[in-house]
């Protein structure tokens, strides 16, 4: 598969971060479900526990190498099916991504928007955007009816790297 970086420079409440938009062939609900529900977001890009009614959900990419270090989710505004935020944090570290998805959907059709701030260091845009580009398009390939394991992240990694950092430079 032949990769191409999809993301764009946006500001997100004072932050820069990057922004990405897959769009798919069903309704907003079940777009919804494949970015939220446990089973679902196990297929593309890692699985959650916990109870989403507290604040809160402790996450783990699945596809990140042997050790991936466990995530806290904390919910900052959820309005299903169409607004999710979440600050994400590696308990015992300073750094803070802070991420929003935004589905709106029109004629069957649903547009997921996805953005991720790159905190103070413009150098992470080297990371993030690959990074997004090949679970976005892990998302659209499982939601497809495909196997995710066919995108390989070699292809997003460090090729599109240079694109995001000039972005940001």
């Amino acid at each position: 598969m032949t990769s191409t970086p999809t993301g764009r420079r946006v500001n997100i409440d004072g932050l820069d971060s990057i922004a990405f938009d897959r769009t798919f062939r069903a309704g907003i609900r079940d777009v919804w479900a494949a970015v939220t529900e446990p089973d679902r977001l196990a297929r593309w890009i890692g699985a959650w526990t916990g109870d989403p009614s507290t604040g809160s959900v402790d996450f783990r990419m699945l596809y990140e190498g042997d050790e991936p270090q466990p995530e806290l989710l904390t919910i900052q505004e959820c309005r299903a099916p169409h607004r999710l935020a979440l600050k994400s944090q590696v308990p015992g570290q300073e750094l803070i991504w802070h991420m929003t998805l935004t589905l709106v959907e029109h004629e069957g059709t649903t547009t997921l928007t996805f953005t991720q701030s790159v905190g103070d260091d413009p150098a992470m845009a080297g990371g993030v955007g690959p990074g997004w580009d090949y679970y976005l398009d892990r998302l659209v390939v499982a939601e497809s009816g495909g196997d995710p394991a066919s995108v390989d992240f070699g292809d997003y990694h460090p090729a599109h790297e240079q694109h995001y950092l000039d972005m940001f430079s």
